[in-house]
């Protein structure tokens, strides 16, 4: 068990600046210690009688795995006492019930949460674990939350990738923390003042020097904080495997993204009606898949990549692999093809079996088990079955591996048809991830 003397001179620095600023955005690397940050200024809250009850908003296996252990394992944070207010209803309702420091809540049910108290706001103090899912504020759960920050003194948000999709993601999660006084009132406002659109209105690109401002803007508000620079990570070799489709339906890929239509073997008849549903259909047929209808209903077209796969596990007969996937489609495929292959499920209960070194092979999907989850124990090895086109997903995923307690070289292995949209999916990968190194930098404390 850890003791507060333990925790490093930037995490201490992290603790002093939310406890001095009250609301604040914590953009710190996967790795840098947000929770037991957090946990810390939580106690020294209660201790100084300055807060009463603290609420935690995460995802859903954060929510039921990660905060109550991290307690447990530091002296000055073990006490705390926590309820998890996940499930059904009635049993969110029991946990709201008792006695507890911390409440940890779903952010899917937030807005159940604002219902259920109505004017009645118990929480003087909100950790948002991974405040990018609130980067949008036409959803319900942000205008649920937007509701109750007058009755609210300390908010915090935590997240390692503030701006995975660029600098639009910022202002929602700013006002979280300041009702618009820096980035403006509205979304509308916020893009006109710093963004030019194209000539439809879709795509936004920053004015000359307005990154600079917006970083300098929300500079006293915000602290970041780069893994690299702070802690000893494991080497990391990132690869790529080219796998190439089958000539015959390599032309058919081609004449899909052509002429957005074509005739599988069977006689199916596979259409894109539009540039969105065309990039979908390609990136499943890089996979080997396409869906033929809402239903859910897909065909098999090829096995290139699950030949690629088999071809990896065999050449390391010594690793456990956690594999990246897209579709339901591409889960039944895997599942079929490696008996022995374990599917991540929604109470993360495969975590333990896979750091325990009993998993050989551990299936999840990116937008699920990218977040909050220590697998750093069970094995140094990601493949990516079929890429993402987000870098918070991106970029979470691979820390799952790739932290402290890591004891091995982490390889990072993508497969990648050749020729295909998988290419220009990691070069957009790339170029995002520029943009957010740029925010983080610019918002950097320590050095």
């Amino acid at each position: 068990m850890l003791d507060r003397e333990d925790l490093h001179d930037y995490q201490n620095y992290t603790v002093n600046v939310v406890l001095d600023k009250k609301r604040c955005g914590l953009f710190l690397s996967m790795g840098c210690g947000k929770t037991i940050s957090s946990l810390t200024a939580i106690t020294d809250l209660y201790d100084s009688l300055s807060i009463n009850r603290v609420l935690i908003i995460a995802p859903l296996r954060v929510a039921n795995t990660t905060w109550h252990t991290e307690a447990r394992n530091w002296g000055h944070t073990r006490h705390l006492t926590f309820s998890i207010v996940t499930g059904s209803e009635k049993n969110r309702i029991a946990k709201l019930h008792e006695d507890s420091d911390v409440y940890i809540i779903n952010r899917e049910n937030i807005e159940w949460l604002v219902g259920f108290y109505k004017k009645k706001w118990p929480f003087d103090c909100i950790v948002i674990d991974e405040s990018s899912s609130f980067k949008s504020s036409s959803t319900k759960r942000w205008k649920a939350l937007r509701k109750i920050l007058p009755e609210t003194e300390y908010l915090w948000l935590l997240t390692g990738t503030p701006a995975s999709n660029g600098l639009l993601d910022l202002w929602s999660q700013i006002y979280l923390l300041d009702s618009g006084e820096r980035l403006g009132r509205s979304m509308t406002a916020y893009k006109q003042r710093f963004f030019e659109s194209d000539y439809m209105g879709y795509k936004f690109t920053p004015k000359v020097g307005s990154d600079t401002k917006i970083h300098d803007l929300i500079d006293d508000i915000s602290i970041s904080m780069k893994s690299e620079d702070y802690l000893e990570l494991p080497d990391r070799l990132d690869s790529q495997v080219a796998v190439s489709i089958p000539s015959k339906y390599k032309k058919q890929y081609t004449q899909l993204e052509r002429e957005l239509f074509i005739e599988l073997d069977d006689g199916t008849d596979i259409e894109a009606g539009s540039a969105a549903v065309l990039s979908g259909k390609l990136h499943q047929f890089c996979n080997g898949t396409t869906y033929t209808d809402d239903s859910g209903n897909w065909v098999e077209i090829h096995k290139a990549k699950l030949e690629a796969l088999s071809d990896i596990i065999e050449d390391n007969p010594d690793e456990n692999i956690l594999v990246a996937y897209n579709y339901k489609s591409d889960l039944e495929r895997l599942t079929k093809k490696f008996k022995n292959a374990v599917v991540m499920d929604k109470q993360g209960e495969a975590v333990d079996r896979w750091n325990n070194g009993e998993i050989k092979l551990l299936l999840a999907h990116p937008a699920s088990a990218s977040m909050g989850l220590n697998l750093q124990h069970g094995g140094s090895m990601i493949v990516w079955f079929g890429l993402t086109w987000s870098l918070e997903y991106y970029q979470q995923f691979n820390a799952r591996l790739h932290r402290q307690g890591q004891g091995k070289p982490v390889r990072i292995i993508h497969l990648v048809a050749s020729g295909c949209i998988d290419e220009k999916i990691l070069r957009v990968i790339g170029e995002k991830a520029e943009t957010q190194d740029e925010l983080l930098d610019a918002l950097k404390v320590l050095t």
